[in-house]
């Protein structure tokens, strides 16, 4: 209890009286015993529990705003459904032991419920939860998952429930940033050389700036990062004390007349590593390897990032979703590229914007799937000029410094409104706005194309695959690619590359589309008829006439090939 314990067993009795104890007799709850400064507390419902536990810890954070912070009393409690023993008036059993344990792994300030409670609770309250894994408590058998109630200040307890009123230094525990975050802590020299801490030092904050482009990100500053310089650094600590869900760290090493950079992106509060990498270069053009590893591991660590947060999403109940959320799981539905995929990610991006309209990813991510739902063949591209038009320039307007949402407008103006000097003014913007992200060099690579520009786009494509080599949309670049290749006549080089995009997505239109033309130009007519039989099994009605309408390509001589090939590969008027 600290080192007033007189003063601090008056205040927690106080509060037991005018808090507590009414609270959970207001919620159906008995309280079985107490020890010391916990409490076991027994409820009808893990509802009653979770509703009555919430705001008892709004009640505390009332009362102690004007209290100083050591002399604070600060309860965690645990919830949980399960097995009890019932002797008397008490209780007894593993049902008690989880909870206790729970409560243990509880935050000062916080309600945590196992997954036992949270099956109870879920969809029955409109409280959000976090879900925080499978967690190794002392003295129980198996992992119990647990969920932490979101600001469960804002707003109660539990088959059973323990309370802790012992002041916590956790009060300087940063609270997570609605959008993905991150922190890059300074590399660590293992060479011994002095003069490679400045090396390591300048590339931690060249990747600290190239992150800070991505708007979806929230990056923490140079100066926060490196107050842990030459500190060992416990990350679960770190990730809290700076408010992140993710840390970058790495090390510096000479050998010989080489340099040997090492990157590792770690779940703050799990520990689990989602990626590593190692670079190695010369020491003779040592700022030239600087910004190589930086585009690398940025171009790297953006999508793991991503696709961390839509597996995160796919774990939370919907009932606990907001923004955010919502908008990984449409990126999820829209990377099955299928056309129900696409429907369900275009319906989930247009909620996106009703609960957010400042939301410029989501514009951007509306106007990708009108896009990708025209060159299927699933929607008109009249139909889609007229839907996507007032996102496109909303995305302009609100997405100013978003490069995605930017990228995604270009890749629309070109495709659905065949305006290709307006997309290629604002393909240029987006990577102006950030030069490291592989979507504004991928919407360049087409646009060039679009305009006949076929060598800057092959440039262009590949610099975004250097980017991004993982790419979940390479396939797309692939594509891009064998467009290119196929107006420059180089035939063979070009179906290399549209078998590459089958590869790894055998249902994608532009692709089907591309090997198709490819094959007829080969005179392997067959061959380029098969690939017609499976567009059409993607719902792609193609006939000469309909993609006239719909060709993006402005260059004439570009136009007449495509169309050459096509009536060789017996695509209808």
């Amino acid at each position: 209890m600290g080192n007033d314990e007189e003063g601090t067993l008056a205040r927690l009795k106080a509060v037991r009286k005018a808090l507590v104890d009414p609270t959970i007799a207001g919620h159906r709850g008995r309280i079985v015993k107490t020890t010391g400064d916990g409490m076991l507390v027994e409820f009808a419902s893990a509802v009653d529990a979770v509703r009555c536990a919430v705001e008892v810890q709004g009640g505390m954070a009332e009362q102690n705003t004007p209290v100083p912070q050591g002399q604070r009393i600060e309860f965690r409690i645990g919830i949980h459904v399960g097995d009890i023993i019932i002797d008397d008036n008490d209780i007894f059993g593993d049902g008690v032991n989880v909870a206790a344990r729970v409560e243990n792994a509880c935050e000062p300030g916080g309600v945590c419920v196992s997954g036992n409670a949270f099956e109870q609770i879920r969809g029955k309250t409109n409280f959000a939860f976090d879900d925080l894994g499978e967690k190794k408590l002392k003295n129980i058998e198996r992992p119990v998952r647990l969920y932490a109630v979101r600001s469960a200040t804002s707003a109660a307890t539990t088959t059973t429930a323990t309370i802790s009123t012992t002041p916590s230094d956790n009060s300087k525990f940063l609270p997570l940033p609605d959008k993905p975050s991150i922190a890059v802590l300074p590399f660590q020299n293992m060479s011994g050389d002095p003069e490679q801490e400045y090396f390591a030092d300048g590339m931690v904050e060249d990747i600290i700036t190239a992150l800070s482009r991505f708007k979806a990100l929230f990056v923490i500053a140079r100066n926060s990062s490196f107050t842990y310089k030459g500190n060992a650094v416990d990350i679960k600590q770190a990730g809290r004390e700076l408010g992140v869900r993710y840390v970058l760290e790495g090390s510096v090493r000479k050998a010989g007349g080489k340099l040997r950079i090492t990157g590792q992106l770690i779940e703050a509060a799990t520990g689990a590593h989602l990626w590593a990498d190692r670079f190695d270069g010369p020491l003779d053009d040592i700022f030239e390897l600087q910004d190589k590893v930086t585009s690398s591991v940025v171009g790297a660590i953006a999508p793991r990032l991503e696709k961390a947060e839509m597996d995160r999403s796919q774990r939370k109940p919907t009932e606990s979703l907001d923004a955010i959320d919502l908008y990984y799981r449409a990126i999820q539905s829209f990377r099955r590229s299928t056309r129900q995929g696409t429907e369900d990610a275009l319906r989930l991006a247009r909620e996106v914007i009703s609960l957010d309209p400042n939301f410029s990813a989501a514009y951007g991510l509306t106007l990708e799937c009108l896009v990708k739902q025209t060159v299927s063949g699933w929607k008109t591209i009249e139909e889609a000029a007229a839907e996507g038009k007032q996102y496109a320039l909303r995305a302009l307007e609100v997405g100013a410094d978003d490069a995605y949402a930017l990228a995604r407008a270009a890749f629309f103006f070109g495709n659905s409104l065949k305006d290709g000097g307006t997309a290629n003014v604002i393909a240029e913007q987006a990577i102006a706005v950030n030069p490291n992200l592989s979507e504004a060099w991928r919407t360049r690579g087409w646009m060039s194309s679009y305009v006949g520009q076929h060598e800057p786009a092959i440039e262009q494509f590949n610099y975004a695959m250097r980017l991004n080599p993982l790419d979940p949309h390479t396939f797309q670049v692939e594509c891009g690619l064998a467009f290119a290749n196929f107006f420059l006549r180089r035939f063979e080089i070009a179906l290399s590359w549209a078998t590459k995009s089958l590869a790894r997505q055998n249902s994608y239109g532009p692709g089907l589309r591309a090997a198709m033309a490819c094959y007829a130009m080969l005179d392997r007519i067959a061959d380029a008829q098969m690939m017609l039989a499976r567009l059409r099994e993607t719902g792609d009605d193609l006939t000469i006439s309909r993609f006239k309408v719909r060709m993006p390509y402005q260059r004439r001589e570009d136009y007449d090939l495509l169309i050459e090939a096509f009536r060789l590969a017996g695509v209808p008027e």
